[in-house]
């Protein structure tokens, strides 16, 4: 397990991470493994407004502390390392989990001890519907995402679809958005296949989909197996347009593909991060500069800045007498919050603040945007 401690303060008796110089909070995500880059780069983005924040005074006069270990993308060691956080470092919220396999392990518990789950970087419905009272979401959900790239298939004529997708409650979330987009337009999904995480074991999964007529793939699952993928598929001359979603990690993606993920299709749930003209992204940018150095805007980055913004916005807004109740109150009190121009909105049957998906794609090398088609969700 991996701890990174920032911020000093002993907890009093009653609220649990609470004391009159600081507030703890919890991040468990991947920080080795194959997903690391994620939970490493939502870090950083958090890491960045937090430590500005505490160099500015904090939240009425106390201190963000946040305790990070390590579940290397496995969902029964995200259900150890949160309950140790939970039950014996207090904390007083959960922040920042990367995946929804992950991140399902952990609704339960949650729950049961009353402990707010704040920005998870996953788009998965079991998240989202039914709301459950403690986890606030900011990103678009995987119904989203799945929506718009289908919609930007169709507008150029395209029907027959296949996926490849990881077997686990990701691949699973992607899978039934996509189902689900398809026959709200009359279609249906031709092929699929699969591959289980952790692994770049992609080539049954691609032979599935060899010999189907595909005209796009849906791919689902983070940058190491999604790379694999796109290589095996090229070898055995699969012809389909390839799309992903944000979870795939885009910056990473691109490290290891470079120009032979030329054409494929992203979408994401913030906008371009050197977009400089977004208020956001110019903030975001200089934090990182400034707390992390070294790390450049990325879109996984620029989520975790987002969210620790969001987080920090409530945080104040529920006042001096800082309580977990008063927290989620707060959330459920934004009504368009303006983040340096992206607006954020929560209430009680709707724990989910933005809807917003971006579409880019990879050419020579780079990433451009790509004009959302008219039709979408």
């Amino acid at each position: 397990m991996l701890i990174i401690i920032f911020g000093i303060g002993a907890s009093r008796a009653g609220e649990p991470g609470i004391s009159n110089t600081q507030i703890r909070l919890g991040m468990v995500n991947a920080q080795t493994g194959a997903a690391s880059g994620l939970g490493r780069a939502m870090l950083d983005g958090a890491m960045a407004v937090f430590q500005d924040v505490n160099s500015r005074g904090g939240i009425h006069g106390r201190n963000i502390e946040l305790l990070v270990a390590d579940d290397g993308y496995d969902p029964d060691r995200a259900i150890n390392e949160t309950l140790k956080l939970i039950e014996e470092k207090q904390v007083f919220a959960l922040f920042g989990y990367v995946g929804t396999p992950t991140t399902n392990a952990v609704i339960p518990i949650v729950q049961e001890m009353n402990v707010p789950l704040v920005g998870a970087f996953t788009g998965a419905m079991t998240l989202r519907q039914p709301v459950v009272r403690e986890i606030i979401n900011f990103r678009s959900s995987y119904d989203d995402e799945s929506d718009a790239l289908v919609q930007s298939f169709i507008h150029r004529g395209i029907k027959r679809f296949g996926i490849m997708y990881q077997d686990d409650g990701f691949g699973y979330a992607v899978l039934g958005g996509t189902v689900r987009a398809l026959k709200r337009r009359g279609l249906e999904l031709i092929a699929r296949g699969s591959f289980q995480r952790g692994t770049t074991a992609v080539k049954a999964g691609l032979a599935a989909l060899i010999g189907q007529d595909l005209e796009a793939v849906i791919m689902v699952g983070p940058y190491t197996p999604v790379a694999a993928f796109v290589r095996e598929a090229a070898k055995a001359g699969l012809k389909a347009n390839l799309a992903t979603v944000s979870f795939v990690g885009t910056d990473s993606l691109l490290q290891l593909l470079g120009t032979e993920g030329n054409g494929i299709l992203i979408s994401q749930v913030v906008p371009l991060p050197d977009d400089r003209t977004l208020p956001v992204a110019a903030e975001c940018a200089a934090l990182l500069a400034r707390h992390v150095p070294g790390a450049q805007l990325s879109f996984v980055n620029f989520e975790g800045c987002i969210s620790a913004k969001a987080m920090v916005a409530a945080m104040r807004q529920a006042g001096i007498n800082l309580t977990r109740e008063r927290l989620i109150q707060s959330f459920e009190t934004f009504d368009r919050l303006d983040i340096g121009g992206l607006h954020l909105t929560l209430r009680p049957g709707d724990h989910q603040a933005s809807t917003a998906v971006f579409l880019t794609r990879i050419v020579d090398g780079k990433i451009v945007p790509v004009a959302a088609p008219p039709g979408g969700q």
